[in-house]
């Protein structure tokens, strides 16, 4: 499996209604884990969590959850919503004003700088080059170095320090120019 797909597969579960999802195909083995896996434990006696289940070698690569239940058709004043709301502007390969993006290889929560006493690794005006890491993004309790591939000056930082961050959210503008 290839790094994207993994990415891809962590997205997907992020969105579904799943707390934990695994694959195994031979020797590779995948858990994902959402935020709600631990609410969605059942509690034994005493209120301790009990054990997983016994995982059961089938053979076959079969996945180990439920898939969401159909849910019902949009209300009728959804249209309206939409009409007060302006939807969002369909991504573009074109970033505005010939400014090039550096975007979000994983979802998780964006982070300005190494540790909280610590200075942006950049700020706007900062030129950095293909291959500098311009913030870090932590998912899972892992905290991953994001690398800019493109070399250019920082012209705006997209995202608030500590917020959540979507696959291939616009992190950052760079102008390839400058």
């Amino acid at each position: 499996m290839t790094f994207k797909e993994i990415q891809e597969l962590i997205r997907l579960v992020h969105k579904s209604e799943l707390t934990e999802f695994k694959l195994k195909n031979g020797d590779f083995e995948l858990t994902v884990r959402t935020r709600f896996h631990e609410s969605g434990r059942q509690l034994g006696p005493m209120g301790a969590p009990l054990p997983p289940p016994p995982i059961m070698n089938t053979g076959a690569v079969q996945p180990s959850y439920a898939p969401p239940a159909a849910t019902a058709p949009p209300p009728a004043a959804a249209p309206q919503q939409s009409a007060d709301k302006p939807e969002a502007a369909p991504k573009s390969d074109v970033p505005a004003k010939g400014y090039s993006e550096i975007r979000s290889p994983m979802v998780g929560t964006f982070y300005r700088a190494s540790s909280p006493d610590r200075p942006p690794l950049v700020k706007v005006g900062d030129t950095v080059d293909s291959g500098s890491v311009v913030c870090i993004i932590e998912a899972m309790k892992l905290f991953n170095e994001i690398e800019s591939d493109i070399k250019g000056t920082i012209v705006k930082v997209m995202v608030e320090d500590a917020q959540p961050v979507e696959y291939d959210q616009v992190l950052f503008l760079v102008d390839p120019k400058g």
